[in-house]
């Protein structure tokens, strides 16, 4: 099962780009299909290897980052080539 996820990585503290950085880069380096915008990063991939990454990349910057805060939403497909129709 494909599963697509959008992420927003918030460090409720100054200095808060580095742990948002280091969090996208250990993305990146998955092998799974990473897309970043300003606002929001998505990673598209097969339900059990994005839980897997996901579950390990949040918990260490968790364990990092002092105040941090993790926006997700999941959706059940791959809408990775999605385009709009308007």
């Amino acid at each position: 099962m494909d599963i697509s996820v959008e992420l927003t990585l918030t460090p409720l503290q100054d200095g808060f780009e580095p742990p948002i950085i280091n969090f996208i880069k250990k993305l990146r380096q998955s092998g799974l299909e990473v897309l970043e915008n300003p606002l929001s990063t998505q990673v598209y991939g097969s339900y059990d290897m994005v839980m897997k990454l996901l579950t390990a990349e949040i918990k260490e910057a968790f364990e990092n980052t002092e105040h941090i805060l993790l926006y997700m939403k999941i959706v059940k497909s791959d809408r990775s080539s999605y385009e709009p129709h308007f």
